[in-house]
């Protein structure tokens, strides 16, 4: 009989694994749009990455990543907040993490909208307010800080890749703001 050292991260695939079953299965994410509050607790920011995409572009985005085997929710927002915010970002996690939506991405155009060129992924979406300081982490280049009338322009939308611009628009018309 030998001992084994458990694996420190259990939930983590190998690239090999991780490829194997984006191609059986649909993989679960998590995503967040981070806001700042005005005082009556209205969103009067909203953050957006910046980053480049596989072919050199800069595009923006959302906090994003998967949800791990044995891994809450909740842990994983805060996981992926503080990979792409940094740990000062202090984001202020619902206390019954429903999300505003749901996006269903599939590796080619579909009814929904929403691609993902890698796999087909359920994202759980959550606007998140956050009040300390951020610092992008990770494949951010940066974090913009934008009004809620900016960001639902025509240009910023532009920006977005795979439906990301019209995930905003449906957190941020959770949150009580239409365009």
């Amino acid at each position: 009989m030998s001992v084994r050292t458990p694996d420190p991260n259990p939930g983590w695939l190998s690239e090999e694994d991780l490829y194997e079953a984006r191609n059986r299965l649909p993989m679960v994410y998590v995503e967040a749009v981070p806001v700042r509050l005005d005082p009556l607790g209205y969103v009067s920011e909203v953050g957006l990455l910046l980053q480049g995409d596989a072919d050199g572009s800069m595009v923006r985005t959302l906090v994003s990543g998967r949800v791990l085997y044995r891994e809450t929710i909740r842990a994983a927002l805060l996981r992926h907040l503080e990979k792409d915010l940094g740990p000062m970002a202090l984001p202020q996690l619902p206390v019954s993490p429903a999300p505003c939506t749901i996006a269903e991405y599939f590796p080619s155009p579909s009814h929904t909208g929403y691609t993902d060129d890698r796999q087909h992924a359920v994202a759980l979406v959550y606007v998140i307010p956050v009040t300390g300081e951020c610092s992008p982490r990770q494949d951010a280049l940066e974090l913009t800080w934008m009004t809620p009338q900016e960001v639902l322009s025509p240009l910023v939308q532009a920006e977005f890749v795979g439906g990301r611009g019209e995930l905003v628009r449906q957190a941020l018309a959770f949150a009580g703001i239409s365009s």
